[in-house]
């Protein structure tokens, strides 16, 4: 059983979740330099618009904005710069067949501390249609009704 009382979101890509469909997600490590993390400690990121791609069997987070430090001073690195991600060779081989042979990408979903290391969730997405985000809207409406209904009724 995992101990979620040693994970801390820093932040989450709501936007992933609005334009794709996540099929499977995947957790990996990053490499960043000691005034990243500290700006990440103080919630200075933005997943928006980033995505991962897979270049020479290296998988790499591109798009990511991590403010630069306040205090770092010459030790801040580009806030736009290319990030490695650190996963297994395999793992890594099997997504590079998957995103290959049906068409998927991959966007980073959230990021966390776990203990003491930076953590990156990708998941392996697909593209939702503008009929699908209708139809998503629609049902998140119609819980919203039922829950205000249900609310409601017992009150009294």
């Amino acid at each position: 059983m995992i101990d979620r009382s040693k994970f801390k979101t820093i932040s989450e890509n709501r936007k992933a979740r609005h334009d794709y469909f996540v099929l499977e997600s995947y957790e990996a490590g990053i490499e960043l330099v000691g005034t990243e993390v500290k700006s990440l400690r103080q919630g200075g990121v933005n997943l928006k618009d980033s995505w991962c791609t897979i270049d020479n069997g290296e998988l790499f987070i591109k798009g990511m904005h991590i403010s630069p430090y306040e205090k770092g001073n010459i030790f801040n690195r580009d806030p736009m710069r290319v990030r490695k991600l650190l996963l297994h060779r395999k793992e890594i081989d099997k997504l590079y067949g998957t995103i290959k042979r049906d068409g998927l990408t991959l966007i980073p979903i959230s990021i966390y501390f776990k203990g003491s290391n930076v953590k990156v969730q990708v998941g392996l997405c697909r593209g939702k249609k503008l009929h699908d985000k209708r139809e998503a809207a629609a049902e998140r409406d119609a819980k919203r009704e039922i829950d205000r209904t249900i609310k409601s009724r017992n009150k009294f």
